[in-house]
């Protein structure tokens, strides 16, 4: 079970495919900028010409046309039921937590001065079905954001309004929901804890554990150290307090997980493993953060998507919990479990994450000369 999950998940070792649009309306005057990570352009577009793995800025200025007649034919926007016209701006270049991004700037002319904005957003969904398209719309002073996806594809925005809460609470909590089933290094870190949960490490030997109880009692505590730690970092990097390089912060995560999965094969802190969850809990939740970082969201108005964000991933991680502990349990009673499930499982979680390591260490992306 273990090991053929950690195949689907070896080609997974970045953060999922997002883009950033933030948009400025004053009446019919709507200006936007539109951050679109190179890489899914050049897979969408093939800007690498040379084929040598890197974007030159002279590559990516040649074809800047090309990009945003792509990108803004993906884009739809309409004031009071009429649409509003696109015109490309300048493009440049800039760096996010997972690398460099064509930052795109347009404007729109719409019809209407007053009325409701209608967004529809297309971009790389038939390329890519785990693209995600995160925007804010600023408005008299008020920031309201919405998040797009294939089975959301259109928002509109009332701009004579105050910000919904609860539409942004409920945006968020989706894409923190989201964020933690498509984390393949969370959940291969979490699923490393949670394996050797109902085994007792006794005289050199793994034994089934007595009672449901025991283990219940054992992931409760794990899971627990580990949330509290994620949260913490992810509320702290959020909201500016401490920073670290994203590069670090991901190769540590990389190798927490491969740490997690060697305590299985070779246990050394069999009865540590809640300290164990706290300690890199505390560097996966500066990765987490990495969403909300992107988006630039104001000072005055990140502790409601923070606050929705952390539901969703809390929300994900039980949910993850819920469906492997039942099984863990259950097949802990056979004999092979420890050698043929925990370790090979683990062994083959190992493999994985050092591909993670080395490429993050590495930092294969694509860079800009």
């Amino acid at each position: 079970m273990v090991w053929l999950l950690t195949a689907s998940f070896s080609v997974f070792a970045h953060k999922a495919s997002d883009s950033y649009m933030t948009v400025q309306v004053d009446g019919q005057q709507i200006s936007g900028q539109w951050d679109i990570a190179l890489r899914d352009l050049d897979y969408a577009l093939g800007l690498d010409t040379n084929d040598d793995g890197n974007i030159t800025w002279a590559e990516l200025r040649n074809s800047r046309d090309v990009v945003y007649a792509y990108a803004l034919s993906r884009l739809q926007m309409t004031m009071a039921k009429q649409v509003c016209s696109l015109q490309a701006g300048d493009l440049r270049v800039d760096e996010h937590s997972d690398g460099h991004y064509a930052v795109l700037n347009f404007r729109a002319i719409c019809p209407s001065a007053s009325g409701p904005l209608s967004i529809e957003y297309r971009l790389l969904f038939d390329l890519d079905p785990q693209h995600r398209g995160l925007i804010s719309v600023v408005h008299a002073g008020q920031t309201d954001t919405a998040i797009f996806s294939p089975d959301r594809q259109t928002s509109e925005f009332i701009l004579d309004a105050e910000q919904s809460w609860w539409r942004t609470l409920g945006h968020f909590s989706y894409e923190g929901l989201w964020h933690i089933w498509i984390g393949f290094d969370h959940i291969l870190f979490l699923l490393s804890l949670l394996l050797p949960a109902a085994l007792a490490w006794e005289k050199g030997v793994w034994q089934p554990k007595p009672s449901f109880k025991s283990v219940f009692f054992d992931v409760l505590g794990v899971v627990t150290a580990f949330t509290l730690a994620h949260s913490l970092t992810l509320s702290l990097t959020v909201l500016h307090y401490i920073s670290l390089p994203s590069r670090w912060v991901e190769s540590a995560i990389a190798a927490s997980v491969v740490l997690a999965a060697l305590n299985n094969i070779y246990p050394v802190l069999v009865k540590r493993r809640t300290w164990f969850a706290f300690a890199f809990g505390l560097i996966h939740g500066m990765g987490i953060a990495s969403v909300l970082l992107d988006m630039g969201l104001p000072d005055t108005q990140r502790i409601l998507p923070l606050w929705g964000f952390n539901l969703g991933v809390e929300a994900g991680q039980l949910a993850i919990v819920g469906a492997v502990l039942p099984l863990i349990t259950g097949f802990s009673r056979y004999r092979y479990y420890p050698v043929l499930v925990m370790k090979t499982g683990s062994a083959s979680i190992v493999s994985v994450a050092l591909v993670w390591l080395a490429e993050r260490t590495l930092d294969f992306q694509m860079n800009i000369f």
